[in-house]
């Protein structure tokens, strides 16, 4: 056979989309440059590499030999670039990340500051909930995953780079915000709204609640922390999310943070990769940049945050009066 690293490249992206048209997204080429390539592949090969069944595509038994072969081989030279690159000392080429949707907060700054740092990094930050972010680590898609709950059913490595504090918020005029040291059991007489089911900081709050023996049904779930933000921005319940996920809000008085007993829950963000995963140069540059600066990187955005909205507070509209019934 005779075959261009390009058409394994061309070859590898259509069997991994089964589609020829977000192949051709993926490499910034045409779809009918795409599918030329592939048929002088498949001319080459003297045998059918993929097949059309209804409206999908598949691949035929020689054509997933030839995408673990594209594979094997496009992994091998990655893998030379990048130990080519770390003999000259060359913090450069592609960084995956992937991060549970709390983290999607800070970890857009701590790639900032590190991309001004090494301008020819490539970054892709995937931001998904914690089932999604699981199974790309099982099947081992990123460099990176960043996590409050390190799964134990997993042999990896996860590294503490920044505390993770949960806290109990409201309404700025809820009548709780005057409350000191409020009782957990104070709490199953207010709405609760939380996130769906499997979220880290549910699955810590509901821990928290069983520790207690309370039961505490959630009134509404919602898919996402911003969701759930502007839920207690309209006095519909009370909420437990990460403290790093509403400092916009909180510095602009539109949310507000009580007082109450456990709170705030201790909790760590985890950067995470299977265990003897081999790292290359920039992936150990980015790890030691979090493990090292993160503190002072989201100390420095904080103060920016806290100055640009000193004078800007919005006024809070008194809280209406619920009708008797």
């Amino acid at each position: 056979m005779h075959l261009t690293l390009q058409q394994m490249k061309l070859f590898e992206a259509v069997a991994r989309h089964r589609s020829f048209t977000r192949a051709a997204e993926e490499l910034f080429l045409t779809q009918p440059a795409v599918s030329t390539q592939v048929k002088r592949l498949e001319n080459s090969a003297g045998i059918p590499l993929f097949e059309m069944v209804g409206k999908r595509l598949y691949l035929t038994p020689a054509g997933r030999e030839m995408y673990s072969a594209c594979q094997d081989v496009l992994k091998r030279l990655k893998a030379l670039d990048e130990e080519i690159e770390a003999m000259h000392g060359n913090v450069r080429g592609p960084l995956n990340i992937a991060v549970v949707t709390s983290g999607k907060y800070f970890m857009p700054h701590l790639l900032g500051a590190f991309l001004h740092l090494h301008s020819e990094v490539q970054p892709r930050l995937t931001v998904t909930n914690r089932a999604r972010v699981i199974n790309r680590l099982t099947k081992n898609e990123d460099d990176i995953l960043i996590m409050g709950q390190v799964p134990d059913q997993y042999d990896v490595e996860a590294r503490p780079f920044l505390e993770n504090p949960l806290v109990v918020i409201a309404h700025p005029n809820h009548p709780l915000t005057k409350g000191k040291n409020i009782p957990l059991e104070r709490l199953l007489q207010e709405r609760r709204l939380t996130r769906e089911a499997g979220s880290g900081t549910r699955m810590a709050f509901d821990r928290l609640l069983a520790e207690r023996k309370l039961n505490f049904e959630p009134y509404m779930e919602l898919g996402s922390s911003e969701a759930i933000k502007q839920a207690v921005m309209a006095d519909l319940g009370i909420s437990v999310l990460s403290l790093h996920n509403m400092r916009l809000e909180l510095a602009a008085g539109l949310l507000a943070v009580l007082d109450v007993e456990d709170f705030p829950l201790k909790r760590i963000w985890y950067a995470v990769h299977l265990k003897g995963k081999k790292l290359p140069l920039v992936v150990k540059t980015f790890l030691d940049f979090i493990l090292e600066d993160t503190q002072q990187i989201l100390e420095q955005w904080r103060a920016k945050l806290d100055l640009s909205t000193k004078q800007t507070k919005p006024a809070v509209k008194p809280r209406p009066q619920r009708r008797r019934r």
